[in-house]
């Protein structure tokens, strides 16, 4: 203590001895730009390992393979594979320790993008098929009014390609600033030994490497130059994202592009040729990550049901027959991926996705009461912020309110307001976790606050709501069924047995009423077989037709088996009839 005491006291003393540790003591925003390790994402206080390294894999797994080993665990489920160096060489070691292990893998897939069947695992955690179920249940021609709708009321830009380009472009100059250093050193020290590169200058390398990032248009590519490995699926990739940055950045040129592709693709091999294409492989999921889902999700709110992890917030749906098509090819390729519909990460729950879903169906009259109750609010916003703030809180994050406030309703003022200053933080065009502002921060709690407690908005509010409520849980139980029936295993997230109108984390993680499930359970299963789906119905308001769903689904499931195993077909029906 003493000598803790005197270093304290002696500023000259303590550097000198800070100067001898293994890092560097620095201000925290310094990582944005200068940062000598890997890390998660943008978390510059959660450092990458080496687990490529063997010795790394075994030491780091030892507890866990002990587990699977021992039965202790049936299985696991893999964080993020994509921030890996080498995806699947950590796949098949993982594999070699645990033969009989159900290992999935978070993995999020772009739109017409499927797991890897190189990859020796079961399959994803479910994002893919979130993205599916919910498409084939929006209304395609209804979305492209809601678009109308929603430019004409936020005079926001409404092409989402460009929306989610744009910020990942940000992500990569701000927070991921010291990758681009690194890879920009990098690629300097091969153009340095190339002859035909020299005149390149790292300003042009460092712009050149984030546009193609930026234009990648999935997580990742997943080339390994060690063993020569590169599919023609990669080379697309690749291909595409050089010939977008080529289009949008005409000022580069067009040769050092061309370049960068020979490095990604092993057409132009070497040491440090290797090393940039492995560490840019593991550069795009953080950019896309941070870029789209964690900023431009929050800034494109024409439907927000859409603006799910993995999902593409500017489709207007998929078809009933891509749909099947989807759930064929899961039956052949991973008929044991796990398939959810609501997780820890998800930015609502699946109910209430399903209840704005409906908001497609019924565009015109959605457009209405939004600007019904925007008149309504107005007087609000301008009597409390006169003299120039009359414009506060924008009509972007009005817009989101309206829409939070239909999904999740009935909602209390304290859960809206925490939610809306994440949403609006995360979507950093008012403000953000690096750089609050407090007057805008402090505009809309109050605006929230007024409006909630305005009694002629409430109640038509919840009148809109009660008109809808039906189709909303209709459209969850459809979706639940379809989860508890599609090729794979079903995943329920904590509280999801009954409705459940939550938002993204921590609004998600709120303590869950088992007992009240389990004698909700009791009584459900001794329902006699003759009107039991009357009782059910006129108990929906206790949530009873989904425990009920979930339940004779997972009941018929174990009756049969081999209908819902690998070996099973996958039938498309043809629906007919007055409901079709």
């Amino acid at each position: 203590d003493l000598a803790v005491a005197e270093l304290n006291e002696d500023k000259d003393a303590l550097d000198d001895f800070l100067n001898q540790q293994n890092y560097r003591m620095a201000y925290w925003k310094t990582a944005d730009q200068q940062l000598g390790y890997r890390r998660f994402f943008d978390v510059n206080t959660l450092i990458g390992l080496r687990v490529e390294r063997e010795y790394v894999f075994e030491e780091t797994h030892a507890l866990i393979l002990d587990w699977l080993r021992r039965g202790v665990l049936d299985g696991v489920r893999v964080d993020h594979p994509d921030g890996l160096r080498d995806p699947l060489q950590y796949f098949r070691r993982l594999r070699d320790h645990a033969p009989n292990a159900w290992i999935v893998a978070e993995k999020i897939l772009a739109q017409g993008e499927f797991l890897r069947e190189s990859w020796p695992i079961e399959g994803t955690s479910g994002y893919d098929f979130l993205n599916a179920a919910l498409g084939v249940m929006v209304w395609p021609e209804g979305m492209k009014q809601l678009n109308e709708i929603y430019e004409e009321f936020t005079s926001e830009p409404t092409d989402f390609r460009a929306i989610a380009h744009e910020k990942k472009l940000n992500a990569a100059q701000e927070a991921l600033g010291s990758d681009v250093n690194r890879l920009t050193s990098l690629m300097v020290d091969i153009c340095e030994a190339n002859r035909d590169q020299r005149d390149y200058t790292r300003a042009e390398m460092r712009r050149a490497i984030r546009e193609v990032a930026a234009c990648f248009d999935l997580y990742r590519s997943y080339v390994e130059p060690t063993r020569g490995e590169i599919t023609d699926e990669d080379r697309e990739h690749i291909g595409q994202a050089i010939e977008c940055a080529k289009q949008k950045r005409k000022d580069i040129g067009a040769g050092l592009f061309d370049f960068m592709r020979g490095v990604l693709t092993l057409e132009v091999k070497g040491k440090k040729e290797a090393e940039f294409l492995m560490r840019f492989q593991q550069f795009t999921p953080p950019v896309t990550a941070k870029g789209m889902e964690d900023t431009a999700f929050y800034c494109y709110n024409r439907l927000v049901a859409m603006c799910e992890v993995g999902g593409d917030p500017g489709s207007n749906g998929i078809s009933v027959k891509d749909f099947h098509a989807y759930n064929a090819k899961m039956q052949a390729t991973h008929p044991h991926t796990m398939i959810t519909l609501s997780t820890h990460d998800t930015k609502r729950s699946d109910d209430v996705r399903a209840r704005l879903a409906v908001l497609s169906e019924m565009p015109a009259k959605f457009g209405g009461a939004l600007n019904r109750w925007s008149r309504m609010n107005n007087d609000l916003r301008t009597e409390l912020f006169g003299g120039g703030h009359g414009d506060l809180p924008d009509r972007n994050t009005e817009y989101l309110m309206y829409q939070t406030l239909i999904g999740a309703w009935p909602i209390n003022v304290e859960r809206l307001q925490e939610y809306m200053l994440k949403a609006t933080r995360e979507a950093k065009q008012r403000t953000s976790w690096t750089v609050n502002s407090a007057e805008f921060e402090k505009a809309m709690h109050t605006f929230i606050d007024a409006v909630m407690h305005y009694e002629d908005f409430v109640t038509d509010l919840d009148r809109f709501v009660e008109e809808i409520k039906e189709a909303g849980r209709v459209n969850s139980l459809a979706q639940t069924l379809m989860k508890d029936t599609a090729p794979g295993v079903p995943d329920l997230y904590q509280g999801a047995e009954l409705w459940d109108l939550s938002l993204v984390d921590p609004d998600n993680r709120r303590p869950v009423d088992y007992k009240l499930r389990r004698k909700l359970l009791r009584e459900i299963v001794k329902l006699p077989a003759t009107g039991a789906a009357a009782e059910v119905m006129r108990r929906a308001d206790e949530g009873l037709p989904k425990l009920w769903t979930i339940h004779q689904a997972l009941c018929l499931r174990r009756e049969r088996p081999q209908s819902f195993g690998a070996e099973a077909a996958y039938t498309s029906l043809k629906v007919v009839g007055a409901k079709a």
